[in-house]
């Protein structure tokens, strides 16, 4: 079982077999995970083509410019009507 020595600054060198195994060159994101008393080393998704269909919205009919400025414009105003009623509410303390 590979091991590897934290320095006084928190950092360790994940070792060569672990690095070929999980494929890591210089600058990829890696992802710990706590479980219990154990902790999960795993590559972070970093290739945007890993999210490849998360956005999909193929099946959905187009929203035309106008229906999205009247979106924006409502979410706005129901942004600032939400912010007003937190001031008022707290000048009432």
């Amino acid at each position: 079982m590979p091991t590897s020595t934290l320095t006084s600054r928190g950092q360790t060198t994940i070792p060569k077999a672990i690095r070929e195994a999980l494929q890591l060159q210089p600058g990829d994101r890696v992802e710990f995970i706590q479980e219990d008393d154990r902790v999960v080393l795993r590559r972070a998704a970093s290739d945007l083509t890993e999210l490849g269909g998360l956005l999909d919205r193929s099946t959905e009919d187009a929203v035309s410019l106008e229906e999205m400025d009247a979106a924006i414009a409502r979410g706005a105003r129901e942004s600032g009507a939400a912010s007003q009623n937190r001031t008022s509410e707290g000048s009432d303390a």
